[in-house]
């Protein structure tokens, strides 16, 4: 999913003893084509790259890193290594079945067996550039594709977010007359449907944006004013981005509490359609939840969960969150209600969603993690929990058979994710329950003498 794996010609399935995938870590000095210049080693040796990731350096800022995953075939990967090394410095550690070679000279993860996840907030620094589509570029399908002036605009948010560092106060952006009359005409149409179609966490949460954050029809809100709103709600916060991340890294976000939102506001031409997340979508779909305790600790369990899992389990959980944060029912008084952030946001598919049109399902991780979806078109399936926790119960129960040895936990103090990986840790991490549990005790004893 990070990586589209190229087709295998005949050449490379003689060659493959089919002796399983080797994974390969290496950093590179920082120069301009680094990449390139390393796959093109991997070509001379006829080796088939199945996945390939672009990863923070550990020991310095003039480092690239990078993550392969190839075919390992009668020892060629060895002749890949050693030009890695000789031609370009490369420091490498070759993984071959989960297991590091005797020249293993550098760990990305203290779980080496397991993807690469970020560690402290800042790692998601480097997310930035690894859009996988949109972003500065636009599809010949996009609507503002001809429109020169749109193209320009946009490449001046992708700037924004390319340049955008963890810390920093997110630029503040004039929005023009036509990106403001854009807005309005959105947030009119689906000011109409909330009362008789979101669920009441929404309705309770957004008139709080309005007054707080600036949600007008004459105006756009800033990305930094959420922001700060939402960290002093739930602990979340946003960071800019330029378009589509990958699965694996949108949701890695989420376990730091970060949500990445687009800036930029869809083409004028059609309000009332996107081809992919703005503004719009992020700010009045996705933001109201994230200020709701209840729905930011289940985002935050989805971006747990999602640390160091195969590649098959990235794929449940992001259909799990597509059919519950994105385009998720909920249970309230007797009636269906919307909380899905896309139903949140699009005035027709909302509109659509609780006709009676598409077929509803009880929301089940071990079914749900596997149907297929569609993103060009109104969902024709959507699935209901009864509630946040409901969901939230269920996704843990099913996330706990994700194949890892170990469990992350983040710390919202150092804006970190501890790995709980042996018994020093855990018993480190029961002490400090241990004291909670003594203050709320010792409350509890003064609140009832």
């Amino acid at each position: 999913m990070d990586a589209k794996p190229r087709k295998e010609s005949a050449h490379d399935e003689d060659r493959s003893a089919a002796t399983g995938p080797t994974n390969i870590i290496f950093s590179v000095k920082e120069e301009v084509g680094a990449l390139a210049k390393a796959l093109k080693l991997f070509e001379t040796k006829g080796v088939n790259l199945t996945h390939i990731e672009s990863r923070p350096p550990r020991k310095n800022d003039r480092q690239y890193e990078f993550y392969v995953t190839c075919q390992c075939t009668n020892g060629v990967i060895n002749d890949v290594v050693e030009l890695l090394k000789t031609e370009m410095g490369a420091t490498v550690l070759q993984l071959s079945h989960g297991k590091k070679t005797a020249d293993a000279s550098l760990l990305t993860n203290e779980i080496s067996s397991s993807p690469w996840f970020p560690r402290t907030i800042r790692d998601l620094d480097h997310f930035a550039k690894q859009i996988l589509s949109y972003g500065a570029e636009l599809d010949s399908k996009h609507p503002g594709f001809t429109d020169e002036t749109y193209r320009v605009r946009r490449k001046q948010f992708a700037e924004i977010a390319y340049n955008y560092k963890h810390g920093q106060p997110i630029p503040r952006v004039d929005y023009t007359e036509q990106e403001i009359k854009t807005w309005g005409t959105i947030l009119r149409h689906l000011m109409d449907l909330y009362p008789t179609h979101a669920c009441r966490e929404f309705n309770r949460i957004f008139p709080i944006l309005q007054e707080q954050c600036g949600f007008q029809e004459d105006k756009i809100p800033q990305l930094e004013d959420v922001s700060q709103f939402l960290q002093r709600s739930t602990g979340w916060r946003i960071r800019p981005v330029a378009g589509f991340l990958t699965p694996r890294d949108f949701l890695a976000g989420f376990a730091f509490r970060v949500f990445h939102a687009t800036q930029y506001i869809r083409h004028w031409s059609q309000p009332l359609f996107t081809p992919e997340p703005d503004i719009c979508h992020e700010l009045i779909g996705h933001v109201p939840f994230l200020a709701d305790p209840s729905f930011a600790r289940f985002s935050q369990e989805v971006g747990l969960a999602s640390l160091g899992a195969p590649d098959d389990w990235i794929e449940k959980l992001v259909t799990c969150y597509w059919f519950t944060v994105e385009f998720g029912l909920c249970r309230q008084d007797g009636q269906l209600k919307a909380y899905g952030a896309g139903l949140l946001s699009s005035f027709g598919e909302l509109k659509y969603c609780l006709s009676d049109n598409p077929e509803i399902r009880e929301f089940d991780p071990e079914k749900t993690g596997i149907q297929p979806y569609t993103i060009t078109e109104y969902q024709p399936i959507y699935y209901v929990t009864e509630s946040f926790e409901d969901a939230k119960s269920k996704l843990q129960k099913f996330c706990d058979q994700i194949p890892r040895p170990f469990v992350p936990k983040y710390n919202p103090y150092t804006l970190e994710v501890e790995i709980l990986d042996n018994k020093d840790k855990i018993f480190n991490h029961a002490a400090k329950l241990k004291d909670d549990l003594e203050i709320l005790s010792e409350a509890l004893s003064r609140l009832c003498a």
